[in-house]
Order: C-alpha cells, then sequence, then structure tokens
C-alpha cells in the first residue's frame, strides 16, 4: 500500500490518517490553491466542481475567489474526509455542497459543471484512461480545468527525502512506474499527452516552483514527528522496532534542521498546474 497508493485506500485507512492529520496538512499545502484557483480564469458565476476535495479546505478558497452567483461541489471517495468538511462553518455567499463520490464513476447527471479542478486528488485511479473519460463527461462544452499534481521527486525533497533516509533503515518499496502515486504524473508531457488523448483541447502545463513549510510551520523535531505520522511512507516503521524506528526518526530530524528558515522546516516543492478545455460541439 506504501508503494503505491490507490484510490481505495484513501477510501479507509489514508482517508482516515489525512483527517487524523488534516490541519496541518492543509496548512502545508495551501500555498498551491492560489495558483491553481488563477488557472481556473473565475471570471463569471460558474459551477465548479472540486475532485479529491479531502477536508473541504480547497474548495472553501475557490468559494471565496469565485464570481457571486456560483456554486462549488467538493467530492471525496473518503467518508470520513467528507464528514470533516461538511463539520466545518459556513464558508460565505458562495454555496458549497460536499458529496461521497467515486470520481472514477458516473455522475448522476452528465456535463453539469463549468470549471473542473483537483489539487493532488486524480493521481490515484486504479484505470487512468476511463476515469479522464467519465471526468470529461462532467464538464460542459467550453468548460475548463485545472488540476495540480507533483513534479519529479528530485524536484520534491521534501516527500522524497524521507524515502531515501527511511531507506537507511528499512526495505523501502520501490513505486512501480506509472502506477497510483503521488509521482504519477511527475512528467507533464506525458500528462499533457493523456488528457489530450482523451479528447481535452489546449492542454498544457505551467511549473509552480516554491517552498513548503513541512506540517504548515514547525520545528526540526516536530516536522520529523509530522511526516513519519501523516505520510502514508511513514507507515514502514510501524512494523519495525524501537531501536530502529527511534534512529530513523532521529536521522529524518538531523536532515530537517538543515533546512530551518525563521525556525520553520521549509523545503522546495516542484508543481505542475495542467489545464485545458473541454471543446464545444
Amino acid at each position: 500500500m506504501v508503494a503505491n497508493i490507490s484510490a481505495s485506500d484513501w477510501s479507509t485507512d489514508r482517508g482516515e490518517a489525512w483527517r487524523d492529520s488534516m490541519v496541518p496538512l492543509e496548512a502545508m499545502l495551501a500555498p498551491v490553491n492560489a495558483p491553481l484557483i488563477e488557472a481556473l480564469d473565475l471570471d463569471a458565476p460558474y459551477r465548479i466542481a472540486d475532485i479529491g476535495c479531502g477536508g473541504g479546505e480547497t474548495s472553501i478558497a475557490i468559494a471565496r475567489n469565485a464570481y457571486p452567483g456560483s456554486s462549488v461541489d467538493g467530492f471525496d471517495i473518503s467518508p470520513a474526509l467528507i464528514d470533516a468538511a461538511m463539520a466545518k462553518e459556513a464558508y460565505g455567499d458562495v454555496p458549497i455542497h460536499f458529496h461521497v463520490q467515486d470520481a472514477g464513476q458516473p455522475l448522476k447527471e452528465a456535463a453539469q459543471f463549468d470549471r473542473l479542478t483537483s489539487r493532488f486528488g486524480i493521481m490515484f485511479f486504479p484505470a487512468a484512461d476511463a476515469a479522464f473519460a467519465n471526468l470529461a463527461q462532467w464538464l460542459k462544452p467550453g468548460g475548463r480545468f485545472g488540476f495540480a499534481v507533483w513534479g519529479p521527486p528530485s524536484e520534491n525533497p521534501w516527500m522524497s527525502s524521507i524515502r531515501t533516509i527511511l531507506s537507511n533503515h528499512i526495505v523501502v518499496p520501490t513505486p512501480e512506474p506509472g502506477a497510483p502515486g503521488p509521482f504519477r504524473y511527475q512528467n507533464a508531457d506525458e500528462f499533457v499527452s493523456l488528457l489530450a488523448s482523451i479528447g481535452f483541447a489546449d492542454v498544457s502545463s505551467a511549473s509552480w516552483k516554491d517552498k513548503l513549510a513541512i506540517g504548515g510551520g514547525m520545528d526540526a523535531t516536530a516536522a520529523a514527528r509530522f511526516a513519519l505520522t501523516a505520510f502514508s511512507i511513514g507507515q514502514l516503521l510501524d512494523q519495525s522496532d524501537q531501536i530502529t524506528a527511534r534512529a530513523a526518526f532521529s536521522e529524518l530530524a538531523s536532515f530537517f534542521s538543515k533546512h530551518l528558515i525563521d525556525g520553520e522546516v521549509r523545503m522546495d516543492a516542484h508543481v505542475h498546474i495542467v489545464t485545458g478545455a473541454q471543446p464545444v460541439e
């Protein structure tokens, strides 16, 4: 499960793990919202779908930036995360509705959205071609999409460094190329080609690069504890002895201490913002 995380994992264990660490995870990933929302070109009242909405923070950010008269629907496969999203306070003038829904499956009504977006929620479909062909049916002719996916591991050391450090202490499975997982679409050109082959028009990719604050702003010790608890790869340590777990934690905390900025661990991140449109019939 750790080597390749699938959509079914998110519906159970991974969704619940994300919920349990939701506040620091959302704080860490929040900087990606701005470039993603900008790419959606929210210049009129639109009905917007947020795929893999998690605990709803991106949906809320979209609602706050949407044109008056818009609406936002957040979809996630995890009941635990949808419950967490629905428990949050009012979102303002733009209504938000949250739904437990496998985005790889058809909606009751097709072609009902003007905008389709996802922040790191579309890398886990077991059958990508079929899933994106299904999502194409959600989008009205002329509607646009914007997806955020992770760039290469080498340009996301905030994540890849944990794998490297753990491999010094335990056996870490190697992810299968192209399999469901966070780096599935690390090659932007291949992802653009996939979406174009589905039938989307004007598909292109732009890079967003900046530093992410691990856990939303933690010192090295807290960041190491958070990473090994909240990130799926940290689960591998659950089966190791205490001496091994302590050694891995100590090495990770030491590594993070070299990346402190104003007392917080901040590390480079690279995100592909991929956009396109549903052709006008």
